[in-house]
């Protein structure tokens, strides 16, 4: 099958390259079509796709289309394309554009799926949700699935999953980065140099990652083995506790979520 991204920003390029890079999809099977075009011409450049310059010869080379635009730009996207979307399926990674909003902005006959990628997808490591309410063939949603997985794990989910998705995978990089910053002004604090501090940090927290999933551990386990009695992490642990360090975080994915709802409520009401 033939990919056409609609937009050649962070996500859409991410994915773009992402597939040609693990050979899911080969790069003469990849069209690019954006406003900008020296933003297609490089992102064509960078991964051996082919650049087009309009809406409708975008559609004419792909089978499936990929939605890659930024929020605001969504609708009017959709809009230039027209009809030139009908009979295709559209596979849209935008953020905070509902299945059934975007249902409403195609045409009738065109298969749509949505899908919530987030931003380690740039680095192959993203997490993809795919929301089972879709139109797409079997074979088109294999394919998509596969697409995705080039990048990272993918999570099919029921719709009214897919805002919780967005608030723990979709807004947890920031959390993370949040996290490595904190943990990297702690060893600062301490004398080590700013750039080791950050380095050690950001490790830290992908080999506990690795070790995690690679294990299959659970988190308690892999605390309760650096934990020694009497030592120096269970007393970090105490402080961490004492600052309500697991209800914070508890409540940030919470309070994401409830804005994640409150948006897709006001983009169905149009």
């Amino acid at each position: 099958m033939n990919i056409g991204f609609i937009g050649s920003g962070n996500m859409g390029g991410a994915i773009a390259r992402g597939i040609v890079k693990s050979g899911a999809v080969g790069a003469r099977a990849v069209f690019v079509y954006d406003t900008n075009p020296s933003a297609r011409e490089a992102l064509a450049k960078d991964t051996g796709a082919t650049a087009v310059e309009s809406p409708r010869k975008l559609s004419d080379h792909a089978d499936i289309l990929v939605l890659a635009v930024k929020p605001v730009y969504a609708r009017a996207a959709v809009e230039a394309f027209g009809d030139a979307l009908s009979g295709k399926a559209v596979v849209s990674i935008v953020a905070g554009l509902p299945g059934g909003t975007l249902k409403k902005l195609l045409p009738a006959n065109t298969r749509y799926l949505q899908t919530m990628p987030n931003t380690p997808a740039l680095v192959g490591e993203g997490v993809t949700a795919l929301s089972e309410e879709h139109t797409l063939t079997t074979e088109e949603f294999a394919f998509v699935k596969r697409m995705f997985e080039s990048v990272g794990r993918v999570a099919t989910l029921p719709e009214r999953l897919i805002e919780a998705e967005s608030a723990l995978a979709g807004s947890g990089p920031a959390y993370a980065a949040m996290f490595i910053e904190a943990l990297a002004d702690g060893g600062v604090l301490l004398g080590l140099p700013r750039a080791q501090a950050m380095e050690m940090a950001a490790q830290t927290l992908i080999g506990t990652a690795k070790l995690m999933l690679g294990t299959g551990k659970h988190p308690g386990e892999i605390k309760d083995m650096v934990c020694s009695p009497g030592g120096t992490t269970i007393e970090a642990v105490r402080a961490l506790e004492q600052g309500g360090f697991r209800a914070s975080v508890i409540g940030a994915v919470c309070a994401a979520g409830e804005k994640a709802l409150r948006l897709k409520r006001e983009a169905e009401k149009g």
